[in-house]
Order: structure tokens, then C-alpha cells, then sequence
């Protein structure tokens, strides 16, 4: 699945990394990909990173088609 990160909505509550490795933050606690800087990146479809995204109050985080 392909997830896109909204750094502007992100407000650091550390839910996403808390659900799934995929995910790490900046030194300012906004949200990344662990492996990666860049905005968008293709995830495994696993439960993991569903919750991840899904649990994301702000919705920083988004499933792209």
C-alpha cells in the first residue's frame, strides 16, 4: 500500500510508531518513515501498519490508491 506523511498536521503523539516499526520521527518528534525522508512510500498491507495509519488522530498519515 502506498502511505503518504502530512508533516503539517502531525502533532508528535507517537501513536503511528507505537503501532508499527515502519515509522520513526524527526529530532523535532514529527513524523517519518524509519528508512526513509521521504513523503510517501510503499508499506506492506499488514495489520500493523493499517492501525498505524488508521489511529492517526490528525490523519497525518494517508492510504494513497
Amino acid at each position: 500500500m502506498k502511505v503518504s506523511i502530512i508533516p503539517e498536521k502531525c502533532i508528535a503523539c507517537g501513536l503511528c510508531q507505537t503501532y508499527s516499526a515502519a515509522f520513526d520521527y524527526h529530532d523535532d518528534g514529527i513524523v517519518k518513515f524509519a528508512d526513509s525522508n521521504k513523503l510517501e512510500r510503499m508499506l506492506p498491507d499488514t495489520q500493523a501498519n493499517l492501525l498505524a495509519v488508521k489511529s492517526c488522530p490528525t490523519k497525518a498519515l494517508r492510504i494513497d490508491s
